[in-house]
């Protein structure tokens, strides 16, 4: 049985990098360290399977539990394996059979934070406070089903906890943060009373008994902190576009952009804004009759332009004149 989760940890992790190497080469961003959290999550698993722990047999035995139900499934969750299916497989049968598989009522219930805890905690209790940790020393079926049932309770506590691939129901941060800390008060509890006790029907030395406690209280802990940390980052990102979103809605629509100005306004009698001014004073010492206009000074130019002039002269003086009479109408 080790060997079979060995050999599946590693298979999930070539799996895991040809996708990503595939969604690459098409084109699209997939962060490297979502990889090497893939990579040392089911490294940890097939190592964990296949070497003994550390220590005596119940701090080994910890020492397994800390890795496969806790540590591991966090490195692999934090991967996002779901979201990359999602991406590499194209649209299909294959992708709605995984996105109906996804949003099943089954999984959005299994993935409840409250529900996921119980199974993970609830677990682990009936295996330290039962005589079900001597029944996996004498039975190899039992002992690969305990193994199994630690690892997906570990992954779906996790999931659940963090949601960080796309599920259909998406609980709220009270309901993850609250079930977080209720697990960790539970692991916490256990890892005392184990601490004084042993579990029933295993004749543990006592050295072994309480380092294998205290390797399960502190190591619980720091995976617990990085599940924290996890939601805190999503929580700080969270409050930061509703922050933003509304500072948008109270500003409201934009001003439009006002003209600048370019000197006086050509219109008579407007300012630039467009109001209406009264004409200002004349207070030169020209009077109005003898003022600079268009057509006077059209007029000049044709007063001192010479009257023997090639055609294209005579063209143009007749141009002028007419220019001239427009002008002076218009006025």
């Amino acid at each position: 049985m080790t060997q079979a989760i060995a050999v599946t940890a590693l298979a999930a992790v070539a799996a895991y990098l040809t996708a990503a190497v595939r969604l690459r080469r098409r084109g699209d961003a997939w962060p490297p360290t979502r990889d090497v959290s893939f990579s040392v999550g089911g490294a940890a698993l097939a190592v964990t399977a296949t070497t003994p722990g550390p220590g005596g047999p119940f701090t080994a035995h910890m020492t397994q539990h800390l890795i496969v139900g806790m540590a591991a499934p966090l490195l692999l969750v934090l991967a996002r394996p779901l979201t990359l299916i999602l991406r590499v497989t194209g649209p299909g049968r294959a992708r709605r059979l995984l996105l109906a598989a996804l949003h099943s009522r089954p999984a959005t219930w299994m993935v409840f934070p409250p529900l996921a805890a119980l199974l993970d905690m609830g677990g682990l209790w009936a295996l330290y406070r039962t005589p079900l940790l001597t029944a996996t020393h004498h039975q190899p079926l039992v002992h690969a089903a305990v193994h199994a049932h630690i690892l997906t309770a570990g992954l779906l506590f996790t999931f659940a906890v963090c949601r960080l691939d796309p599920i259909r129901r998406r609980w709220n941060l009270r309901w993850r943060g609250a079930t977080l800390l209720t697990a960790g008060a539970a692991h916490a509890l256990l890892a005392k009373s184990l601490f004084v006790t042993p579990p029933p029907g295993t004749a543990v030395p006592e050295d072994d008994l309480q380092a294998g406690a205290r390797l399960m209280y502190y190591g619980g802990d720091l995976v617990e902190i990085a599940i924290a940390i996890t939601l805190a980052v999503q929580w700080y990102s969270t409050t930061g576009r509703t922050n933003r979103r509304r500072q948008r809605l109270s500003r409201g629509p934009s001003a439009p952009r006002s003209q600048k100005s370019r000197g006086p306004s050509r219109a008579a009698g407007r300012t630039t804004d467009g109001a209406s001014t009264p004409p200002a004073a004349d207070t030169g010492a020209t009077p109005i009759h003898a003022r600079q206009t268009p057509w006077r000074a059209i007029r000049q130019s044709l007063h001192s332009m010479p009257a023997d002039r090639p055609p294209a002269g005579r063209a143009r003086r007749r141009t002028l004149q007419v220019a001239c009479r427009i002008l002076r109408r218009a006025e």
